[in-house]
């Protein structure tokens, strides 16, 4: 159990606590008691302390990738490639370039490559060894979680614990949002599975995570004239993923805050129509999020834009630190420094069959700008 770092005293309710309609006791329950984080995070200086100033913003033992980002080369036929192919010569690469941290984007590689069909229960003690072999450990894995609770959805999902154990994982998640919808009934549902879930994992050993896109962090419909169906039309300000954090148990339920979409999420989803029909503006801090629960938070993907307005997102992605987010003042920033599992991910690394190198080259250069980030 890793210490937490002790806040600093304020009588004050935050900003984000009054609008989730929480109090301070419930905003304290909602961070999991963030009260000793940093006293045994391995000498990790925590943020705001002297020795802070010209340290490590993500530590070597936590940099880490989701291998996602890499899918082409996991995928490729290494009989016909010059490139690293396959779960084992990829892994062995991204050792050698210095990651530490694995995350997992399912179990499929080419049938060709060492060990061929690795999505079984003995592929993933063959995957553990050579995630040993490599120095690396797996963090988590964007898998299926499971939409509705079931005796047959309750079974499958101990089984993806199971292999998430063989792999030496401590997250168990997947990369959709806990729903699509944008109405209040439908995000009650999702918290109410999510921690029959959570509490599940937690049985396992494991913790429970979703990941956000752009749109988790809109607005909810929750009041105002109903539609012909019935469903509101108008919000009372709360964005749907600050109300799955505030409305799901902190043992059982965190949240892997993709950065890059966040930041979209801030260009994007800046104003609502409130419930008497007046346009409100409301602009959203990713950084304010985490701060006001970082233990929720035990994973990132690290993942980097360039500024575009003339693009629907705002940005257009780029390898880490090539782009224009502000990952210095995030990182640096934040609480409970060295506590968080930053995975790097860009959608758009594979260069296809002109670069097919292309991704593993990204994997270096993002790497080389993790290693020369300070605060």
């Amino acid at each position: 159990m890793r210490n937490r770092p002790t806040p600093a005293a304020n009588h004050e309710v935050p900003a984000i606590a009054r609008k989730l309609g929480l109090n301070r006791r419930q905003l304290l329950a909602a961070t999991t008691g963030m009260a000793a984080a940093g006293i045994a995070l391995g000498g990790v200086p925590l943020a705001g302390s002297a020795a802070a100033d010209n340290a490590l913003l993500i530590p070597r033992p936590r940099r880490g990738i989701i291998l996602y980002t890499v899918r082409d080369a996991i995928s490729r036929d290494p009989a016909t490639s010059p490139y690293a192919s396959g779960f084992k010569a990829v892994l062995e690469e991204l050792s050698t370039i210095g990651y530490r941290q694995i995350e997992f984007a399912g179990f499929s590689q080419h049938a060709n490559a060492p060990g061929g069909n690795v999505n079984t229960v003995e592929g993933a003690h063959l995957l553990r060894m050579w995630l040993d072999d490599n120095g690396l450990e797996a963090e988590g894995n964007h898998g299926s979680v499971p939409t509705t609770i079931t005796d047959a959805s309750l079974a499958a999902f101990d089984a993806a614990c199971e292999v998430a154990n063989i792999l030496g994982m401590r997250h168990i998640g997947t990369g959709s949002d806990p729903t699509g919808s944008a109405y209040l009934a439908d995000w009650q549902a999702a918290a109410d599975r999510w921690n029959i879930l959570g509490e599940r994992a937690a049985g396992h050993g494991l913790k429970l995570y979703t990941h956000n896109h752009d749109v988790a962090y809109s607005f909810l419909l929750d009041s105002g004239p109903a539609d012909a169906l019935g469903r509101p039309t108008r919000s009372s300000g709360v964005r749907r993923l600050e109300w799955f954090l505030a409305n799901t148990d902190p043992r059982y339920v965190s949240l892997e805050m993709d950065i890059y979409w966040a930041h979209v999420a801030q260009f994007k989803h800046h104003t609502y129509t409130a419930p008497d029909g007046s346009l409100v503006e409301d602009r959203f801090d990713p950084l304010e999020v985490v701060k006001s629960a970082p233990m929720r938070f035990p994973l990132f993907h690290a993942k980097d834009g360039k500024k575009d307005e003339t693009q629907a997102n705002g940005y257009v992605m780029a390898p880490f630190g090539e782009g224009d987010i502000d990952y210095q003042a995030f990182f640096g920033d934040m609480p409970a420094r060295g506590y968080h599992n930053p995975m790097w991910e860009q959608d758009t690394a594979p260069g296809g069959a002109l670069n097919p190198g292309q991704s593993l080259a990204f994997a270096k250069l993002s790497y080389q700008n993790m290693d020369e980030l300070r605060g």
